[in-house]
């Protein structure tokens, strides 16, 4: 039997993790650490202050503030 392959947010950690050199728990401690802002506020935090690309910004905002919600 095969892994499902993994969907949604999380689909993008790999290539985040690869690209931006960081691990994704670090990316969200970054993103923890500006909260209460809201999402959009949070994805141009990335893009702005660590030259991340909208789609891995948005990705990596929405799969931390789900997690969050829990």
């Amino acid at each position: 039997m095969t892994d499902a392959p993994i969907k949604g947010p999380a689909s993008y950690f790999p290539a985040i993790e690869k690209k931006y050199g960081r691990p994704i728990a670090e990316w969200q401690r970054i993103v923890r650490a500006h909260l209460p802002a809201k999402h959009m506020e949070l994805v141009a935090m990335l893009k702005n202050d660590h030259g991340m690309g909208r789609g891995h910004a948005n990705a990596l905002v929405a799969h931390t503030l789900a997690a969050n919600a829990t």
